[in-house]
């Protein structure tokens, strides 16, 4: 019968780990704490490492407890792989391109460099040095799942922590596919020379990408344009989960991570119209996955080799993240991050990843570290991991007492004017100065607000009234009069923090005129879909300024030309708004077939 041949072993496992998300984890987060570390304690206590282990004397343990991790490690990769896909989404090449600068600079040398000074204290302590390598490089990565949802739960990510961390994370996830070579050919993976095998090895993976991407851009659209006509949420749901394991195998087959491969799949999809509709339709399992893949790596943990050694234990949770945060503290102030974001950033990256798991785990396999030595570093690592949020909240504390420091200007503590209606001017660069110059030509009432302490201070030893602060902080915001503004003007030019700041001003504000600055006309319909009045694209305004300054010097009357100047204007600001109608209708869509009311 069916029945007989059914393996119960995984059904029990399964259930351990859906009853620790339906039943722990809300307790967990009820009483404030991380879920991620929620799950990493469950899995600690209830795999086989835990109580997993007393089976054999109290079998009734065996309903409680996962009897075999790889019952359910399959379905927990799954779960980095909808996490880098998610993150794909929500980015472009082209943002990409702009951050390029540090994910291979900052995120690459803090890899490098991190992963010499663990190998170097490694082989001080008489470990062989291929060994140590494999340790420090293993350990010098950080955990993207915990670090993501930490920025994103408080809507840091488009601060310049966020975006270094980001940069720096996407530099480890990248720094996978060597690592695992490396890891590969020291224990004897490889086949002839290591320089072949390291070229055949990169020749794959261009290879894989390449068919990601012209698969990508040829089909992706057709398909989900004929998935889309179907109306129907399964095949939309089954299209998206088709896209995302197709592009991981894709990517396995040629020596990567599925959750690489996932990530260019994502990026792909995000410039298409479906983005936000396939955002949508995800974001439930990727929840899930995620826990049940935490859940594993919390299965690693073995509290025997905690008590074996304490106080290296200790010592060793200590150096590496001192070690970590001391070498992206100092790499950020090279790469221009102020000592606060530096320092929090360091903080919030030092302690180890998930990859330790993965890495470390070959390399036993591989027979290269003692199994032993292996599932004490694990430990290590796993406590570091769970220190996380802590250290995340003492950066983000070191850094506001160093921030306070910085403005040592007393003329930047002072409170913006509440009581009178005025516009904000966000931005004191040569835009923002332009936009003041002209409202106080004009007698508009204003205030103008930076976020840069120098240009703060220079303005105001000019004689010009510009207070100091963030904008896309909503008690800020209050405190620049946005309750009685009549309008926010946003002259900055770092993109996501205009997205930021538009987003909180229309959140507090749904009636205020919002004016803002865009990078081209592709943001400026984002603007649009977010709240913005109007937006101004850099490269649109310019082409108008230079057709119009060419027009009057080809003998075109001025009149006419400004008329159909101000008619193209028109136009544009036309076609962008309803670009950005039309994907707000789009995300509308995805909302409502998420909870099921599509016909």
């Amino acid at each position: 019968m069916a029945s007989a041949s059914t393996d119960i072993a995984s059904y029990s496992d399964a259930l351990v780990v859906l009853g620790t998300a339906a039943v722990i984890v809300p307790l967990v987060r009820k009483s404030g704490v991380s879920p991620v570390l929620g799950y990493l304690l469950a899995g600690a206590i209830l795999g086989p490492l835990g109580l997993g282990a007393f089976i054999h004397q109290i079998p009734a343990l065996y309903w409680f407890t996962v009897v075999d991790q790889s019952h359910v490690s399959g379905i927990a990769e799954l779960g980095i792989v909808f996490l880098l896909f998610m993150i794909g989404l929500e980015l472009s090449f082209q943002r990409l391109r702009t951050m390029r600068r540090l994910i291979l600079g900052l995120g690459g040398m803090q890899v490098v460099l991190t992963s010499i000074v663990v190998a170097a204290i490694a082989m001080a302590m008489e470990v062989p040095s291929t060994v140590a390598l494999v340790i420090g490089m293993s350990v010098s990565l950080s955990s993207t799942a915990i670090v993501l949802e930490l920025l994103s739960s408080a809507g840091r990510m488009a601060t310049s922590v966020g975006r270094a961390s980001f940069a720096v994370l996407l530099a480890q996830d990248i720094a996978v596919v060597p690592i695992l070579m490396f890891i590969a050919i020291a224990g004897g993976g490889g086949d002839g020379p290591v320089w072949m095998t390291l070229a055949r090895a990169l020749l794959q993976a261009a290879a894989a990408i390449t068919v990601i991407i012209v698969l990508g851009r040829v089909a992706a659209k057709p398909l989900f344009r004929l998935v889309g006509s179907t109306r129907s949420t399964e095949i939309f749901i089954a299209a998206v989960l088709f896209v995302i394991v197709f592009s991981g195998v894709i990517a396995h087959a040629a020596g990567l991570s599925m959750a690489l491969g996932a990530f260019v799949a994502g990026i792909l999809l995000a410039e298409t119209e479906y983005g936000k509709s396939i955002e949508a339709t995800i974001e439930p399992f990727k929840g899930l996955l995620l826990g049940i893949f935490f859940f594993t790596v919390g299965m690693s943990i073995d509290f025997r080799e905690m008590l074996r050694e304490p106080l290296l234990l200790v010592a060793c949770v200590v150096g590496l993240i001192v070690t970590k945060a001391i070498v992206l503290t100092l790499l950020g102030r090279l790469y221009r991050l102020s000592w606060h974001s530096a320092i929090e950033t360091g903080l919030l990256l030092g302690p180890g990843g998930e990859f330790a798991f993965v890495g470390l785990g070959m390399a036993a396999g591989l027979h290269l570290i003692n199994p032993r030595v292996t599932g004490f570093i694990l430990a290590a690592v796993a406590i570091t991991m769970a220190l996380t949020p802590l250290l995340a909240a003492a950066g983000r504390k070191i850094a506001t007492k160093l921030h306070d420091e910085t403005v040592t200007d007393p003329k930047l503590a002072i409170k913006p004017p509440e009581d009178e209606a005025h516009a904000i001017i966000v931005g004191y660069g040569r835009v923002g100065q332009v936009v003041s110059s002209l409202f106080k030509e004009l007698d508009v009432p204003f205030v103008a607000t930076d976020y840069d302490p120098h240009v703060v201070t220079r303005a105001r030893r000019a004689g010009d009234t510009v207070y100091f602060g963030d904008a896309a902080d909503p008690d800020y915001l209050r405190l620049c009069g946005l309750d009685k503004a009549t309008g926010v003007i946003i002259t900055i030019n770092a993109r996501e923090s205009i997205d930021a700041i538009v987003a909180e001003v229309r959140a507090q504000r749904p009636d205020v005129l919002i004016v803002s600055r865009a990078k081209d006309a592709l943001h400026a319909s984002h603007l649009y879909s977010v709240g913005a009045s109007d937006a101004v694209p850099e490269t649109i305004e310019a082409s108008l300024q230079l057709s119009e300054a060419a027009l009057v010097g080809l003998g075109v009357p001025t009149g006419l030309a400004i008329a159909a100047i101000h008619e193209q204007r028109d136009v544009f600001r036309g076609a962008l708004q309803k670009a950005a109608r039309e994907a707000g209708r789009s995300e509308s869509y995805a909302i409502r077939r998420k909870h099921g009311r599509v016909t």
